[in-house]
């Protein structure tokens, strides 16, 4: 059985990939370019990817290819119906990062709401030094507490920033973008009236045909002046030239992003032309990757490809 990780590094140096030596001959690329896939999987019996497109350009000549494992929830890059054609399974990583994307969504949320970069700079320019009070508040901000927090798609992660969220006393809607029913414990609005009501707005919902451009210059348009911003679901949910005019003609007050409609980021991105830099924060898509949630993905695709061969569960593992 042949192994082929055909973007290795994006995974982190720091994994440990010995469980895999064990199901097979495992050969590693640290990336792949389409026009190299071909010939990588050429002898492929399964192919462990993230981001490379998964189509019949890239491996109609993988001959013995049998299962594709996606390092990630997400799985845009795999052109499923041509799979379903060839017989070749998939399988992806769901639930992975739930703690970790949590996490992120409030380091961001903090960051915004409690100006902690103007802080940091006012300390470390040594400005505290010679101040004459022992405390300085010239940016103002608000507690959590009677917030209303907003957020757009309610799956796993949705559920788990709004558990916390609740413990600092905010108050939860949400939107599901597809219309699903009600979730039990929960209360569900239509888009304007979250957009209109919410002091703090969050996405986590996947790129779809009902999220595609879903964050557009109409949404933001309908947005509180004092409102924050946060998308850690997918880059095009957000139509960045309409974000990056909200935050420079005031309709919002700030932005938090971890996901970018191009990745790595484009020299020619809207989001570089926001005048007061301090009001938009972006991460280069690290809510996922805790070295918890990373080690959390290898053990979960470890574990796809022992049930597809049949394997048992070597012990530790």
């Amino acid at each position: 059985m042949k192994l082929v990780f055909l973007d290795k590094k994006t995974i982190g140096e720091d994994m440990d990939f010995s469980q895999f030596a064990r199901l097979g001959e495992v050969v590693g690329y640290d990336f792949t370019a389409p026009k190299e896939a071909p010939e990588r999987v050429a002898d492929a019996d399964i192919v462990i990817v993230n981001k490379v497109p998964i189509n019949r350009q890239t491996i109609h000549n993988a001959r013995n290819l049998k299962l594709v494992c996606v390092t990630a929830t997400g799985t845009d890059n795999l052109d499923k119906d041509y799979l379903a054609e060839r017989g070749i399974e998939w399988r992806n990583a769901a639930g992975y990062s739930t703690e970790s994307v949590a996490q992120h969504t409030f380091a961001m949320l903090f960051y915004l709401l409690e100006h902690l970069r103007y802080y940091d700079d006012y300390v470390k320019k040594g400005d505290y030094i010679n101040d004459v009070m022992f405390t300085h508040f010239v940016k103002t901000f608000p507690q959590l507490t009677g917030k209303t927090w907003g957020i757009i798609g309610l799956g796993a992660i949705g559920r788990r920033v709004a558990e916390i969220a609740r413990l600092f006393g905010a108050r939860i809607v949400y939107y599901s973008a597809s219309g699903a029913p009600a979730q039990e414990g929960y209360r569900q609005v239509d888009l304007e009236t979250l957009l209109q009501t919410s002091d703090i707005v969050s996405v986590h919902a996947p790129l779809n045909q009902y999220t595609d451009g879903l964050m557009n210059q109409k949404a933001f348009a309908l947005m509180q002046p004092h409102a924050l911003f946060l998308n850690l679901g997918r880059g095009q949910i957000v139509v960045e030239e309409a974000l990056a005019e909200a935050l420079n003609e005031g309709k919002i007050a700030a932005a938090g992003l971890d996901v970018l409609c191009r990745e790595p980021m484009a020299a020619d991105s809207p989001l570089l032309r926001v005048k007061e830099k301090d009001r938009l924060l972006i991460t280069p898509h690290i809510g996922w990757a805790s070295v918890e949630a990373r080690t959390n993905l290898m053990n979960i695709v470890a574990e796809h490809i022992r049930t597809f061969c049949g394997s048992p569960k070597h012990p530790g593992t």
